[in-house]
């Protein structure tokens, strides 16, 4: 059977390519895809402990059972008048300036006490170092689909009315917003204890990618680990 492998983020530069298609033996695994894929290319191994893996845009163990025509993601920790390039019911990913007036305006509603937002902005130093400007990348089908999961979470969680959820990708200059959420309740401390829920879990579980341009040079941006349940190669905590 073959399955397309994507490789993400950092792993797409180190290896040279985003894609390739790999030929396994029917009832293969995860793990069994991981290990051919590491003869071909050693550097993977590197990887293993600290990235996660998907299969048809849901995160999967290295038990998991493939099929034919299946596509795998191998995802390095994540960083977190537009046109959307996908959009799902609360989620969008955009590739112009995210148009926060209307976002506000769309998730108002009478009977809501508080609007909590988060305006990710892009920064103009990282480190000491004097940034030039920003590009991001994102694997867009999951992204959408865990961003939503995100904001129902946090709807079910934190009893607020709804929330939403727009990053940017491409090129972004200093100043410019990469990222805006907005959560609505009819109480002020629901409403910023889900906000931050929804960008801290975003940085940590939704893959988009970073990286920073410098005067001398550029490097992907140190995403914060995944979950343990997510982490190493797709292998569970318990495992490890």
């Amino acid at each position: 059977m073959q399955v397309r492998v994507i490789y993400q983020g950092v792993l797409k530069e180190t290896l040279g390519r985003k894609e390739e298609t790999v030929e396994l033996r029917e009832g293969a695994s995860l793990r069994d895809l991981l290990d051919k894929c590491q003869e071909s290319a050693p550097v993977i191994a590197d990887y293993r402990p600290i990235m996660a893996l998907s299969v048809n845009y849901e995160y999967a163990l290295l038990d998991h059972a493939l099929r034919d025509g299946d596509e795998v993601a191998m995802l390095p920790p994540v960083a977190g008048g537009a046109t959307a390039a996908e959009t799902s019911r609360r989620c969008a990913i955009v590739r112009g300036p995210i148009d926060q007036g209307g976002i506000l305006n769309e998730i108002k509603r009478p009977e809501d006490g508080a609007v909590s937002v988060f305006d990710g902005i892009v920064r103009d130093n990282t480190r000491g170092r004097h940034t030039q400007y920003l590009v991001y990348e994102a694997y867009e089908e999951m992204a959408l689909r865990q961003m939503d999961k995100l904001c129902q979470e946090a709807i079910d969680r934190f009893k607020v009315r709804d929330a939403r959820i727009v990053h940017r990708i491409g090129r972004l200059e200093i100043g410019e917003t990469s990222v805006f959420i907005v959560v609505a309740s009819a109480h002020r401390a629901a409403a910023m204890e889900a906000c931050r829920f929804l960008i801290d879990s975003l940085k940590r579980t939704v893959p988009i990618w970073k990286k920073e341009y410098f005067e001398d040079g550029a490097v992907w941006a140190d995403g914060e680990p995944f979950p343990d349940d997510i982490r190493g190669g797709g292998e569970s905590a318990s495992k490890q």
